[in-house]
């Protein structure tokens, strides 16, 4: 009998990059850290449980589809069409053994397949039972996306597996409930499942869909042409079935009269994380970053240190990543990388900074410039508008980010990219301004 006992599981790096000198008084410290996962291979990590590892055949997990069923997905005919076809091509890329479930959507949530309040097993027959299912859906009634969220969470959490997963598609705005009982939704969800969401056609609110992927850590994009709803689906399932480590923490500790300014991932996009601290013993807090597979990603860590004289040095944070238990403990993955502080009056050495703290802090001030920008030209500020995605243009330009500045080149005329000189476009493609706000917190890696 083959000895299944150590299967391959994913390595784990940090690397923290950062100017480490300070001058007399200063006492903010900048780091960007690396976080890198390599070598998972086929099987995932049972470094997180061992117990929900299928030999050779990757970590058990759990998808919920939820489609939207509201009346409006038969304007026109074909997006319903194209929306079944997608749930299709999603569910053809599930692996063997995966738990699945396909949720209908519209001001309630209802159980498109298996039924019964249970999760299909993914072979042969239940994805051709799935699809069967999916050619019964029709669309008529409202949406009430919360009511989706919560359903999907009962479904993946009534199997014990190791990745839970949602892909969410809308065409509308969440008009049957109110945003707090969206809110609501999204907080009782968050940390229990991982959620893409993706809005097909330009009927839909932005700031809904990205907040839904925000919360639950996921991706969000648009589908303007529902012709390609089938490509992202097959996409989106592939990188889920990819995923090998759970509800990985940055863990941060901090020495006595250190405080933690902010957290924030900041590529492969911009996500505030700060506020999603949760206490982890003395001086230590978790920072929630969802699920890993094969991938790379980098934070910006940002502490304020106490006063110190020159020539002083002390370790401002300690940065390491760990996977919490069910018995209340926390796996540790392993690697670790430290942030440091040093005074110095050595004036060249304390005022240069980092390359790479200072590309990331251009791209999440290019997210914010475009943010701000399309918000104040809908509230018809054309001076405001125009100030702020110049500034997005130049920083876009600057930091060699050619997929936002082709977005920013559909909603301005570029007069000059290097001092940010544009005017607002007089006709803009609703399609075009909504994927340049869906897309403005995707970031590029700074260049070594």
């Amino acid at each position: 009998m083959a000895n299944f006992s150590k299967p391959s599981v994913p390595q784990f790096s940090v690397d923290v990059y950062q100017n480490e000198y300070l001058p007399e008084g200063g006492r903010e410290v900048n780091a960007i850290v690396t976080v890198t996962a390599t070598g998972g291979g086929t099987i995932g990590s049972a470094v997180a449980a061992p117990h929900l590892y299928s030999p050779g055949r990757g970590p058990s997990a759990a998808v919920a589809i939820m489609v939207d069923c509201s009346g409006s997905m038969d304007y026109p005919p074909t997006k319903m069409r194209n929306a079944r076809d997608a749930t299709a091509a999603a569910i053809d890329t599930l692996r063997d053994g995966v738990r699945f479930a396909v949720v209908g959507g519209t001001h309630v949530a209802k159980e498109v397949y298996p039924g019964g309040g249970r999760l299909a097993v993914a072979d042969a027959t239940t994805r051709e039972q799935a699809k069967q299912a999916l050619r019964r859906l029709s669309a008529g009634g409202g949406t009430a996306i919360g009511t989706w969220l919560r359903l999907a969470d009962r479904l993946l959490s009534s199997d014990d597996v190791a990745i839970r997963h949602g892909i969410l598609l809308t065409d509308g705005r969440n008009e049957h409930e109110s945003p707090e009982d969206l809110r609501a939704a999204l907080d009782a969800c968050a940390g229990r499942f991982t959620c893409d969401a993706r809005g097909v056609g330009t009927d839909w609110e932005v700031k809904e869909v990205t907040a839904i992927a925000s919360a639950l850590l996921g991706s969000a994009d648009i589908v303007a042409d529902p012709a390609g709803l089938a490509a992202d689906f097959t996409q989106m399932m592939e990188t889920a079935m990819g995923k090998e480590v759970a509800d990985v923490a940055l863990r941060v500790w901090t020495p006595v009269g250190t405080t933690i300014k902010f957290v924030k991932q900041v590529a492969p996009t911009v996500e505030e994380l700060t506020d999603r601290r949760t206490e982890a013993g003395p001086r230590a807090g978790d920072y929630p970053t969802g699920s890993w597979g094969d991938e790379s990603r980098d934070y910006h860590v940002c502490v304020e240190v106490p006063a110190a004289n020159l020539g002083q040095e002390m370790l401002a944070a300690r940065i390491s990543l760990i996977v919490p238990q069910p018995d209340g403990t926390a796996q540790n993955l392993g690697a670790q990388g430290l942030v440091r502080a040093v005074w110095t009056d050595d004036m060249v050495a304390s005022t240069s900074i980092n390359p790479q703290v200072a590309h990331y802090t251009g791209q999440a001030e290019l997210a914010q410039a475009i943010q701000q920008g399309l918000d104040l030209r809908k509230s018809g500020d054309i001076d405001g508008a125009t100030a702020k995605l110049g500034r997005a243009v130049q920083l876009a330009s600057a930091s060699g980010n050619a997929d936002t500045a082709k977005l920013l080149a559909k909603v301005v005329d570029v007069v000059d990219a290097a001092t940010g000189t544009v005017r607002l476009k007089a006709k803009v493609a609703e399609a075009d301004e909504m994927t340049l706000e869906t897309r403005s917190t995707k970031t590029v890696r700074v260049k070594n």
